[in-house]
């Protein structure tokens, strides 16, 4: 399995209304400086023929970085809201609420 294929695994295990991060999504895989290739692995999950959550991962404030690789400039925003999750400003109301944590306490699950 290559890297992008094991950045959507894990991606695809956040529960609907929660959010986590490049940097915890690299951590749990392992290659915790590598929050940058999430990024660019998730950049590529549109062409995915499965959907990819990718709406769901955000920088390590809560802030919609992502957002310039979607469709349109509003839908990241759009499908986050679309579960629960207030969005102001482009960063995530209460983020610590809503943050996933991708690997449990004895390490990488993925």
């Amino acid at each position: 399995m290559n890297f992008f294929e094991r950045v959507y695994d894990v991606v695809k295990q956040i529960p609907e209304g929660k959010v986590t991060t490049y940097g915890a999504i690299a951590e749990c895989l392992g290659v915790a400086a590598s929050a940058r290739a999430v990024g660019w692995a998730l950049n590529k999950s549109f062409s995915s023929s499965e959907f990819i959550p990718a709406h769901r991962v955000v920088n390590r404030n809560g802030c919609l970085t992502g957002k310039i690789h979607f469709p349109t400039p509003y839908m990241m925003q759009e499908l986050l809201e679309a579960e629960g999750i207030k969005v102001e400003n482009d960063c995530i109301v209460d983020f610590e609420k809503h943050f996933w944590v991708p690997c449990n306490k004895k390490g990488r699950q993925f």
